[in-house]
């Protein structure tokens, strides 16, 4: 059974619109995990965030393909293979991301504060 939200998107406001596609905890590091614009496979994505549940990553990733930012192929092998790639619509969404990263980046001493012994400090 799929999940649903309680709560309808407010169409009349933009913010709650985009916050719409990148409200979960991993799409925007997904999409920042494929903004180089190679299709990735879904182990290759699991790989680069391993705090994160498969099973999570595999439901956020259809949500994605659903919304149009990400495409996936899969290919008629067998195995049957399958891969991610950002769209021009996720594309588009890279320069709010960035801002995000940035804005972390420089106020990281809120989350040292909050967080202490528990943070790991992302590499520049």
């Amino acid at each position: 059974m799929a999940y649903e939200k309680k709560i309808p998107v407010d169409l009349d406001c933009p913010l709650r619109l985009t916050m719409s596609l990148i409200e979960s905890k991993w799409k925007s590091c997904i999409l920042d995990e494929l903004r180089d614009g190679e299709p990735q496979r879904p182990s290759e994505i699991h790989k680069c965030l391993p705090e994160a549940a498969p099973r999570v990553l595999d439901i956020q990733l259809k949500e994605m393909v659903e919304d149009g930012l990400v495409t996936k192929t899969i290919y008629p092998e067998l195995p049957p293979r399958s891969e991610y790639k950002i769209t021009e619509l996720g594309l588009s969404l890279l320069p709010i991301i960035d801002l995000m990263l940035k804005w972390g980046e420089e106020h990281f001493d809120i989350f040292e504060r909050k967080y202490g012994e528990k943070i790991a400090k992302r590499p520049l």
